[in-house]
């Protein structure tokens, strides 16, 4: 665009807008596993705005290993996916009440990063996106029975006060894991 005077200037930014997710949802997204595989629970939860409303049109992204602790692509240095039909990678849009829910297993513990020895407690890495935000914002679901939490590096590097929002909490059909996007209950997020 030019002004009056012939010089150039910048176009307004724009968010992402209300249709950002038309081509992001598939029929089988929801599924890490197909139903009826052993051992596969649903983990669900509401992604909530800053002002405590759920959000009707965010998309939450999983990412995670199999429960030998390997995941499904070639680079894994642990070897290929042993389990039939795992995925690894999940995708559910929101509902009208901002709802999400996936069908998965629970991940093994993963060699911690960086090859100094330790390891992470099982978790769900995930992403969030949603109208009005231009950068996915990443988090990780870890599970409220495991021991392996007190000395999982990522998790214990968080604020112990807040270490809460990123534990699932046991549900009748799985785990349920709500998202805050901001607020007091924000969940913590991570910069990549």
């Amino acid at each position: 665009m030019s002004d009056s005077h012939g010089g150039l200037q910048t176009t307004p930014s724009q968010t992402v807008g209300p249709f950002f997710s038309f081509g992001l949802e598939w029929a089988d997204g929801p599924f890490v596993v197909p139903e009826g595989t052993p051992g596969a629970f649903r983990i669900g939860g509401t992604v909530y705005d800053g002002a405590g409303a759920p959000v009707p049109d965010a998309v939450v992204e999983t990412w995670q290993a199999d429960p030998d602790g390997r995941f499904a692509h070639p680079d894994d240095p642990r070897g290929a996916v042993r389990w039939k039909d795992f995925r690894g990678f999940g995708r559910s849009a929101t509902d009208p009440e901002g709802r999400y829910s996936l069908l998965t297993v629970k991940p093994g513990p993963l060699p911690a990063a960086g090859g100094g020895g330790g390891w992470e407690a099982p978790h769900l890495n995930v992403s969030v996106f949603c109208r009005g935000m231009l950068v996915r914002l990443v988090t990780r679901i870890y599970f409220p029975d495991e021991e392996a939490n007190a000395e999982d590096p990522v998790l214990t590097s968080v604020e112990e006060s807040r270490r809460a929002t990123l534990v699932a909490a046991s549900a009748p059909h799985g785990y349920r894991f709500d998202i805050h996007l901001q607020g007091e209950h924000e969940t913590v997020f991570f910069e990549l």
